[in-house]
């Protein structure tokens, strides 16, 4: 499904989050940024993870189990995503956006499906599951173009 002109297109990654309207139209988009966000996170698991994993003692036999680390840095992602989808649910809720593209990588994308309202996910047109975040416009442009191309074109 080509993308119409005013669609809304999310393109995040757990750490940077950049949110495009299509001024195009279904034949040529042309992505404006409306806002972006971004962590600083180079140091983010050192600083929280300073403890070792906790131990537990075993009932019914000898010796210690080890639970697993916690992955800081994961759960911050997943909350960035979460963060991401409360918005495009707060934009869906207030009719700002007939049309959706969500371009992240699948992880990424498996959080925000998690937490998108009913409103938000009758409107997606199109998921990219791809990193994208560090590429520029016209990068991201290409790959809605090809993506959105109506079935009958995209076997030429």
């Amino acid at each position: 499904m080509p993308l119409a002109n005013n669609a809304l297109v999310l393109v995040t990654d757990g750490r940077k989050t950049l949110f495009f309207r299509n001024e195009g139209d279904q034949n040529q988009i042309d992505l404006r940024t409306e806002a972006h966000d971004e962590r600083d996170d180079a140091d983010f698991n050192r600083d929280l993870a300073s403890d070792a994993p906790g131990t537990t003692q075993q009932s019914g036999g000898y010796g210690h189990s080890t639970y697993e680390e916690t992955d800081f840095k994961q759960l911050e992602e997943d909350r960035w995503a979460h963060n991401a989808a409360e918005e495009v649910n707060k934009r869906a809720l207030a009719n700002d956006f007939d049309a959706l593209a969500i371009i992240a990588p699948p992880k990424t994308l498996g959080e925000l499906r998690k937490k998108l309202h009913k409103e938000a996910e009758r409107r997606v047109v199109v998921e990219i599951a791809k990193e994208m975040t560090g590429h520029s416009i016209p990068d991201i442009e290409a790959l809605l173009t090809n993506e959105t191309k109506p079935a009958e074109l995209a076997d030429v």
